[in-house]
């Protein structure tokens, strides 16, 4: 039976709604005002809704997810031959399905709960233009993370000099199912160079939008004392290119219009 909705719109409170429709001056565009990197939203998600979807991952999805887990190499200590040189490359722990092999088990089970038809919406992609502000690429990638107890991702920036597509900026959003057995875990980001802002990411239904690369890092997962079986934060995440400055029309999502009022925002 499919939980998820066809239409992501179809998970939306109001607010939520308002968003989608570029008639909210705060996060609409959000991400274009300078030197804003990350938004985080709160209420737009039915509540009992995303407790039904958090049910649907719990049930079909854990036997299907494949580890992702690459801890601090030994020589980021051992081979420094100068004092304070040390360099740390991104290091991960958490499980994860990616949904882009029909082939693949993880892809089967959230077929079978309307997840990845969900998160192909056309409304999946037209909230992300909504908060970015920027017109995105009608082609997306989709990925389902799972946090367990300890689970975390370290200091990285996401950023991807290789690649023509990606080198100059991208859109990741999150949406996020957390069990009630999970005490806290936290988005930590950079601002004026320091790591000095933090998100609780602890959240059922919330969204978050980010405008990459930028630095940021995700705390380890802490369990409720006794609860570690049954503490997991579910992602759901999509990976939005920005369309090209030189298109034919219709072959991008493009953001709604934005009102006078949230374009004086930004200034």
């Amino acid at each position: 039976m499919k939980t998820f909705p066809a239409q992501f719109a179809d998970l939306l409170t109001p607010r939520g709604r308002r968003i989608l429709e570029g008639r909210d001056d705060e996060a609409c565009g959000a991400l274009l005002k300078p030197g804003q990197r990350f938004v985080a939203l709160g209420g737009v998600i039915d509540a009992r809704k995303a407790a039904a979807c958090r049910d649907a991952l719990e049930a079909a999805l854990p036997g299907t997810l494949s580890p992702m887990e690459d801890p601090i190499p030994p020589e980021s200590i051992l081979g420094m031959t100068e004092n304070y040189e040390e360099l740390l490359p991104k290091t991960v722990r958490v499980s994860t399905a990616m949904l882009e092999s029909r082939r693949s088990r993880s892809y089967a089970a959230a077929e079978r709960v309307g997840l990845v038809e969900m998160m192909r919406s056309d409304s999946f992609a037209a909230f992300a233009a909504a908060v970015s502000g920027r017109p995105l690429r009608r082609k997306w990638g989709i990925q389902v993370l799972c946090y367990g107890p300890g689970d975390y991702a370290g200091p990285h920036n996401d950023h991807h000099p290789e690649d023509e597509e990606a080198r100059d900026g991208y859109v990741d959003m999150h949406l996020t199912f957390a069990t009630p057995a999970v005490a806290h875990q936290w988005l930590i980001y950079s601002k004026k160079g320091h790591f000095s802002e933090m998100k609780s990411v602890n959240t059922l239904g919330g969204i978050t939008v980010y405008r990459l690369p930028f630095w940021h890092y995700t705390t380890p997962l802490m369990a409720r004392p006794g609860r570690d079986e049954d503490a997991r934060r579910w992602v759901l995440l999509g990976t939005f290119l920005d369309a090209p400055v030189q298109r034919r029309k219709g072959t991008a999502v493009e953001p709604p219009p934005v009102s006078a009022a949230s374009v004086l925002l930004r200034r």
